[in-house]
């Protein structure tokens, strides 16, 4: 059987403090990567591997006697000097999502209503006779006082529902089509956790916010959606991703919808997804404990059954608190504006949760981006560790934009993942984040150091489609806190970037090593899959400005090329 010898390359091994590591070559074995070294060593690993194989297979034909082989072949792939990184684990996304959202009127670099409306419109002119018009990624500081209203969207659109995801993903924008379509009045009540918002005569106004926005606008996109739409939007992700050299993620909120369609994807692509995914089911706060435990009760199952290969369901994700820029983040001091939010999950119902997934070993994801909602998630693994004693977990805590000091150490103690995301503090849409938190609070946020000078492990994602999936842009505002989307903005809290490589390890080992997958995934070491990608423009040479566009020529999944070459 044949191996491959990728040589004449600079292969990423890691980071001693900030000087990155490196080899000239590897050999691939199937699926497997085989031996990582010198150029001269990796030669005559090859050579010793296909001598040895050609030996057995001589010794084997006096039993199987005119058995074909090709032992003794080596397949020789120059890299030219590019630089290979572990295959990136977008270590929180929103796989099915991802796919839609690219399918959708993109509106992040709308920076004013006008805009907004001139795409609106351009989108219905485009395609009159479509049903309905879906939007994403638009900013609350490019609408009049951050409060936008279903009137605003009637004014170019007014005869099809309209639904406009915001950046965040926490909140949809509507017009009173799509008002009128999903069935909300005046009677209608507001979720747990969530608010249809109302003016003053009792009306909504358009907007939904967190759990309205996903039991009326999603779950009511979810239901009219077909799956040859879901089908078409995961083959739209996997390829994207692939593109970028994302080789693994961790779908952050799996239902039932997106089960149905990886499982779709499974037949499609004969039993294994074109990346590896790794699943956290959705328990969202029915207000009763015994409905909650129902949903932790499906995720044990799901857990316990396994999934073909590709595709393993590890825990469960509750979200705790909303978004800072739709002032909904649980805060323990009021915003600058005056307002605040209480916890989505409060302590009280979030702890049997957390301990009935602890005590089956499942892995627990908190998202929790406020500080008061970042206590109550410890507070609650800390609880789940007392109950169900010592043993060995790894839970996680998603996002942490602004936490209090000695956070970092909390989490270090108790084994605790920070699980962050660099796109989400780009400086291009930092403004209204700053000025809802004020000077002192926001010179704080995204606080990466800490975790690693504390010792916890810090794992990079995306949490892709609330910003961009790519993987190199979010390595640059990691290493520079400036914008991947416009370069004139200036940097936020430069002292709190990391260094390139650290940045790299973030990204690739730990976040492998935060989804359970540390064994296997996030290195290229012998004996770990052979996931990577190849990198056309090296920043460690040309300087981390490279990666603000870099591309990646070349993905293997599995010791498969599967984009470039």
């Amino acid at each position: 059987m044949a191996i491959t010898l990728y040589h004449n390359g600079q292969v990423f091994l890691g980071a001693r403090g900030s000087e990155p590591e490196f080899a000239e070559a590897f050999i691939v074995d199937g699926d497997t990567i085989l031996f990582v070294g010198t150029e001269a060593d990796a030669c005559e690993a090859a050579a010793a591997r296909t001598d040895a194989a050609s030996a057995e297979t001589h010794a084997g034909a006096e039993t199987h006697a005119g058995a074909e082989t090709r032992a003794g072949t080596v397949v020789e792939v120059d890299l030219g000097g590019r630089l290979v990184l572990p295959g990136f684990v977008d270590g929180h996304a929103h796989i099915l999502g991802t796919g839609e959202a690219l399918a959708r009127v993109p509106l992040t670099d709308a920076r004013d209503l006008k805009e907004i409306q001139s795409r609106l419109a351009a989108a219905r002119a485009a395609d009159p006779h479509a049903e309905r018009i879906l939007g994403r990624g638009w900013l609350f500081d490019s609408v009049p006082g951050g409060a936008p209203t279903a009137a605003m969207i009637d004014e170019v659109v007014a005869d099809v529902p309209v639904y406009l995801d915001a950046n965040d993903y926490h909140s949809c924008w509507v017009n009173s089509a799509a008002l009128r379509e999903m069935g909300i009045d005046r009677s209608t009540p507001n979720p747990v956790g969530g608010e249809i918002e109302r003016d003053a005569n009792g009306d909504a106004t358009g907007m939904l916010f967190e759990t309205a926005a996903g039991e009326f606008a999603w779950n009511h996109l979810d239901d009219i959606n077909d799956a040859a739409s879901e089908d078409e939007a995961l083959d739209r992700v996997f390829a994207a991703y692939l593109e970028a050299g994302v080789t693994s993620a961790v779908d952050m909120g799996l239902n039932e919808v997106d089960l149905a369609a990886f499982d779709r994807a499974l037949n499609r692509h004969n039993g294994e997804l074109p990346i590896n995914v790794i699943a956290h089911w959705r328990i969202n706060n029915a207000g009763d404990r015994e409905r909650n435990l129902s949903q932790v009760d499906r995720a044990i199952d799901l857990a316990a059954a396994g999934r073909p290969s590709g595709l393993r369901v590890a825990g469960i994700k509750c979200i705790i608190d909303g978004t800072i820029d739709a002032c909904t983040a649980a805060m323990s001091e009021p915003y600058t504006n005056g307002r605040n939010s209480g916890p989505i999950w409060p302590l009280a119902d979030l702890e049997p949760v957390v301990v009935a997934a602890d005590a089956a070993g499942l892995q627990i994801a908190l998202h929790a981006i406020g500080d008061e909602a970042i206590d109550i998630a410890i507070s609650a693994l800390e609880t789940a560790a007392r109950v169900n004693g010592d043993k060995p977990r790894r839970h996680r805590i998603e996002h942490l934009e602004y936490a209090a000091p000695g956070t970092a150490e909390r989490l270090a103690e108790l084994g605790i993942t920070a699980s962050m995301q660099p796109v989400h503090t780009d400086a291009a849409i930092r403004d209204n984040w700053n000025e809802l938190l004020g000077a002192e609070r926001s010179a704080r946020g995204f606080a990466w150091p800490e975790y690693e000078d504390a010792g916890a492990l810090l794992a990079f994602s995306t949490d892709t489609p609330t910003a961009p999936h790519e993987a190199l842009p979010n390595l640059y505002i990691a290493t520079t806190r400036k914008s991947a989307l416009d370069p004139s903005c200036a940097a936020n809290e430069p002292e709190l970037a990391v260094s390139l490589g650290n940045a790299v390890l973030h990204a690739t080992r730990d976040a492998a090593i935060a989804a359970g997958e540390g064994d296997r995934r996030g290195e290229l070491r012998a004996g770990f899959a052979a996931d990577f990608a190849v990198v056309e423009d090296n920043p460690f040479a040309l300087g981390v400005e490279a990666l603000r566009e870099g591309r990646v020529s070349m993905t293997v999944v599995g010791g498969q090329v599967v984009h470039g070459g």
